[in-house]
């Protein structure tokens, strides 16, 4: 299942400088936004242990999908 995001109040010009981006890439507008958020969330090395841990109750992923790695439980 494909998630959705909404994000408001870009600081202006951004959403001209994303639209420039991705046709230099030959990319529609959201299919850059979306390869931009991937590399972030991939270059954050962020484990599931991480992601857990946040407030948000709500959370579904692929591990894998994501490039996550597995903390190990043992102490």
């Amino acid at each position: 299942m494909a998630e959705q995001i909404l994000i408001r109040n870009l600081p202006e010009g951004t959403k001209s400088a994303l639209r420039a981006r991705a046709q230099q890439h030959g990319r529609s507008l959201e299919a850059e936004a979306r390869l931009i958020l991937a590399a972030a969330v991939e270059a954050s090395n962020a484990t599931m242990v991480d992601l857990l841990g946040t407030s948000d109750a709500d959370i579904t992923f692929d591990p894998q999908r994501l490039g996550l790695t597995a903390r190990s439980t043992e102490l």
